[in-house]
């Protein structure tokens, strides 16, 4: 099972006892996934379709419990690859399904919609988050890139659903795909506060403890790249230092170098493995005093080498 079906199962699952939340939720869904049907007279139907089951449970039990109307249930097998079953419930035009349609404020459909001035609570704007998430939306699981985003073809629902998420400070984009409008976050606190706010409580922890264990694990392989890169920087400094020692001691004696430097080169030669550090613990020297010396070291080593060039 995906991280988005896993979200949406339980957000298909929270009770909605508030009248107004329930509504604006019913609202969300209709508008992310719901379609009109026209009839004589005025008279309205809407014919809703999903591929999540709870979906369409939660869906069927708000038609009956909040309009008194018994849609039509189908059930088809998807034409996509993986091809899920897709619920469609469909209630046919009449009087009632046109008044019902009016009070939860999904007529008119024509801009401006009106969602967020009939729906102005905290749960019930919650409550629409959520559902314009079950309709229309996805998040990636935590192990891979965040991201979350519901797509609707509507601009106006889209730039609604993003007013939504920013009066809980979230801070979300929009942007276009074909004939889509797409609103995303992809910001691992943003997801995070996001799934907090349309009360996915498990879903939530479940993400934070991926995700906490996906940053210990970067911390430590940046540690641990650090600390190899750090030891080849040893390394290759200690084989310069050495090969220069050796290059010195076949044109003169050790003892021909002042004292500094004869100390220098005895401290590599008989730690050739050894870091700066550690050499500068051994001898009482102070680390860039060392370094400067065998800086001069390998300066004398490239001066005789070109001499010998010369010679040759």
């Amino acid at each position: 099972m995906s991280f988005t079906e896993t979200v949406k199962n339980e957000l298909a699952r929270i009770p909605r006892e508030d009248e107004a939340a329930r509504r604006a939720e019913m609202l969300a869904l209709f508008r992310m996934s719901g379609s009109l049907i026209t009839g004589g007279a005025g008279q309205m139907g809407i014919e809703f379709s999903t591929s999540h089951n709870a979906v369409a449970r939660r869906m069927l039990v708000y038609l009956k419990k909040d309009s008194g109307l018994i849609p039509a249930v189908m059930v088809r097998q998807g034409r996509k690859l993986r091809k899920k079953n897709v619920y469609t419930l469909a209630v046919p035009p009449s009087e009632k399904g046109l008044r019902f349609l009016q009070n939860l404020g999904f007529l008119p459909v024509t801009p401006p919609l009106q969602d967020m001035d009939i729906y102005e609570g905290t749960e019930a704007r919650r409550a629409y988050l959520a559902g314009a998430f079950l309709g229309g939306g996805s998040v990636n699981r935590p192990q891979g890139d965040y991201h979350l985003e519901m797509v609707t073809q509507s601009f106006h629902f889209a730039e609604l659903i993003r007013q939504c998420m920013k009066s809980f400070h979230l801070t979300p984009k929009l942007t276009d795909r074909k004939n889509d409008y797409i609103v995303y976050i992809k910001e691992g606190d943003e997801v995070t506060a996001f799934l907090q706010v349309v009360g996915a409580g498990k879903s939530l922890l479940d993400f934070e403890n991926v995700r906490v264990m996906k940053d210990v694990r970067n911390q430590v392989n940046r540690q641990v790249n650090c600390e190899t890169a750090n030891l080849q920087k040893t390394v290759d400094a200690a084989v310069r230092q050495t090969y220069a020692i050796k290059t010195i001691l076949e044109y003169r004696s050790l003892e021909s170098l002042d004292r500094r430097m004869q100390e220098a080169c005895r401290l590599r030669m008989e730690h050739p493995n050894a870091s700066l550090t550690e050499l500068s613990e051994l001898c009482g020297i102070s680390k860039s005093g060392l370094a400067h010396r065998y800086q001069k070291i390998i300066g004398l080593a490239r001066i005789l080498q070109g001499k010998r060039k010369i010679e040759e």
